[in-house]
């Protein structure tokens, strides 16, 4: 698959910045930023991480043409002197981050990004957009095929996506999350995802009849005969005109392996359980029965409360827009800076007038932190690097917040599993991407190291983020010294 130069994908004041730290001979320190979010999309109870693939595509191809240079130029903003120092870029830097189809949380970093801080400014921009927009789709579809209960969710939102590249890295995120494949063909060429999809009314309208046109598609394609019912009625027109048809199939011995109908309008509850007695009555209680038609997690949920019969799902623009929550709020920040002489790492805080605002400093890893014997997330750590932790001690848990909201594990009741993984080493990737179908199988597993609690649409029972007693007295350490010196 080609790679797009997309180093030009940031925002003006990455570059202006980088040339000053440039101009100032000093200024370009080592440094670590964090890209972490601080809130669960749809006020969920967690979030899936998903995009890095196209993270290390981007770092790897990270590099400016003689084209680029000339545009900067071109704006006045730089010097020559930046500007040929610009021609030899490349990314030197380590970067550490959280796999792809992991359950994650607010406030704990996804991307670690250790580097010369004119690299690790650059890089900013484009790490965040790829980064906030596949986690927030992934997440979505989480969240859908949780309300699918098992059933067969497929991602059909290509022709309302925001543009190319929304479509295809969105319908990839969908997989990641749990949909069974996609109807982006391009998405699936490039990913190696299933593809599907039936047909169109205007299949339906460009025949004769509904029952001509349903036969010339059962002609076409019987081990995959999902017929569209709703183009002219229905239970009167639709459903019966199916059923023909697949008698017919079963009398010339074709076998109906995968086989069923599409609704994809009016009152879904209603015509799906009507047509499964119709079908059932005709012997074909076997058949699939698939809805499209604007759905989202609140409306599956809904359906199946109602006691629709519909077994299969085509989810379009709400997922892949993500339309009840089209943001991620994915943040990139600095944490901390290389002393030069002694190579130390000195941490660096954001104050705010929002407490959630406030950044954790240093240089950080998280430690997930798992019941025994369920397998069940308990909490996670965020801890600085240099500590050490071993499930056979004791270890205490506190709010960071609410100090006095305490937890005791006792040794040899929880293990631990750190999160981040070192995906580039002194410039040179040292990790390889999954392929997105096993990246899935991961996110299931993941997924079910939630508690249902924390599974459930709606007011959801949030994980404990928690910071190390270390971590915890930095923190608060940086945060007196800022305010005695206002």
């Amino acid at each position: 698959m080609n790679t797009r130069n997309l180093t030009l994908l940031t925002d003006l004041y990455e570059l202006t910045m980088m040339q000053g730290y440039f101009k100032e001979k000093d200024a370009n320190e080592t440094v670590i930023f964090d890209a972490f979010f601080r809130n669960n999309p749809n006020n969920g109870g967690y979030a899936v991480c998903a995009g890095l693939e196209q993270v290390i595509e981007y770092i790897n191809n990270l590099h400016f043409e003689q084209n680029d240079i000339d545009y900067l130029r071109s704006t006045g903003l730089f010097d020559e002197d930046f500007l040929k120092y610009l021609k030899n870029f490349r990314f030197s830097g380590d970067i550490y981050a959280i796999p792809e189809g992991t359950v994650i949380f607010p406030r704990e970093p996804l991307v670690k990004v250790i580097a010369p801080i004119m690299e690790a400014q650059l890089v900013e921009t484009a790490l965040l957009n790829i980064i906030n927009h596949q986690s927030l789709i992934a997440t979505k579809a989480a969240r859908v095929v949780y309300a699918a209960k098992g059933d067969g969710v497929m991602e059909f939102g290509l022709r309302r996506a925001q543009g190319p590249d929304a479509g295809i890295y969105g319908a990839r995120a969908a997989v990641i999350g749990g949909c069974i494949g996609t109807s982006n063909v391009l998405c699936g060429q490039m990913f190696d995802v299933p593809v599907k999809g039936t047909h169109a009314h205007s299949w339906i309208m460009s025949f004769p009849d509904e029952l001509t046109a349903f036969r010339a598609y059962a002609r076409l394609y019987p081990t995959a005969c999902i017929l569209l019912v709703d183009t002219y009625d229905t239970l009167n027109s639709g459903v019966p005109n199916a059923i023909k048809v697949f008698t017919e199939m079963r009398q010339a011995d074709i076998p109906l392996n995968f086989y069923g109908i599409r609704l994809d309008s009016g009152d879904l509850a209603y015509l799906s359980k009507e047509a499964k007695k119709m079908l059932d009555e005709a012997g074909f209680s076997d058949a699939i029965i698939s809805a499209s038609n604007d759905l989202d997690e609140n409306l599956i949920r809904s359906l199946k409360l109602q006691g629709a019969t519909i077994n299969s799902w085509g989810v379009g623009t709400n997922l892949i827009t993500s339309k009840d929550c089209p943001s991620f709020g994915g943040v990139y920040k600095l944490a901390a800076i290389q002393d030069k002489a002694t190579k130390k790492f000195i941490p660096k805080i954001k104050l705010s007038e929002n407490a959630e605002k406030i950044t954790n400093p240093g240089n950080k890893t998280i430690l997930r932190i798992y019941q025994k014997h369920t397998g069940k997330i308990i909490a996670d750590l965020i801890c600085l690097v240099e500590e050490n932790y071993d499930s056979t001690n004791s270890l205490l848990l506190f709010d960071p917040t609410e100090t006095w909201k305490k937890t005791h594990l006792a040794p040899n009741s929880y293990t631990l599993r750190e999160l981040m993984i070192p995906v580039f080493q002194k410039g040179q990737c040292v990790y390889q991407s999954p392929k997105v179908m096993d990246i899935r199988e991961y996110c299931m597993k993941e997924l079910d190291t939630l508690w249902d609690e924390s599974k459930r649409l709606e007011y959801p029972h949030q994980v404990h983020i928690d910071l190390s007693h270390e971590l915890w007295h930095m923190k608060n350490q940086l945060l007196d010294s800022h305010q005695y010196h206002k």
